[in-house]
């Protein structure tokens, strides 16, 4: 599999997440996304017109958004990663699939402001991040006291490494962690799994703070 990919990109980082964990060994293409634009290029567009990355290739197969990418990696190397076959769990996996890209939209877009100066009202930006982040709060409360670790199951699914990278990055965009224990629990567990590897810029602070403490009934 080669993947066209951007070390500082979210998105980027969730594939090469995903294959780690799946022991999927990729072929890297890196892309100049930043300052050369590379991604809006004659060869890259001819790929994706939509002008994005990550993109994928697999023999005649080409896939360009990161959710569909993570469903083919598990689908083909780990196919636990994408739940059970129970209509509850594979809902819950596809919900916080598309949650996801509530995300990219609202922290993504706030760390692009803040950091590669992208045209953007980071008030909003920022104002919509929390209430995503506040929304996954909530939800990794409700799970923590089914006794359940993760978003969509009592193990990590491909919503969790949809989700885990722009979260992760919030700081980037002015968006603080500290608020949330669940979701920096979550972190936690993500991160003590077998074969994680690290991103540039997602670093372990957390790891020098005592684990957070989530009273029972809090939400």
């Amino acid at each position: 599999m080669k993947l066209y990919d951007y070390i500082l990109s979210p998105s980027c980082y969730k594939v090469r997440l995903m294959a780690a964990l799946a022991g999927v060994k990729l072929d890297i293409r890196p892309v100049d996304f930043h300052p050369g634009a590379e991604h809006k290029g004659t060869q890259l567009l001819a790929l994706n017109p939509a002008g994005s990355i990550p993109i994928l290739e697999d023999g005649d197969l080409l896939l360009t958004e990161s959710a569909a990418i993570l469903v083919y990696v598990a689908a083909k190397a780990a196919p636990e990663w994408l739940g059970s076959a129970s209509p509850g769990e594979a809902a819950r996996v596809q919900q916080w699939l598309s949650f996801s890209g509530r995300l990219t939209a609202s922290l993504g877009g706030a760390r692009l402001t803040e950091m590669l100066l992208r045209p953007g009202d980071i008030g909003a930006l920022q104002t919509q991040g929390v209430l995503a982040l506040r929304e996954l709060e909530a939800a990794l409360v409700e799970q923590r006291l089914r006794g359940m670790r993760f978003l969509a199951a009592s193990r990590p699914t491909i919503a969790d490494i949809a989700c885990f990278p722009y979260v992760a990055l919030a700081p980037d965009g002015g968006v603080s962690l500290d608020p949330y224990p669940a979701i920096r629990l979550w972190s936690r567990a993500l991160r003590g799994l077998d074969r994680f590897i690290e991103m540039p810029g997602i670093h372990r602070l957390h790891e020098l703070r005592p684990e957070p403490y989530i009273e029972q009934g809090e939400a």
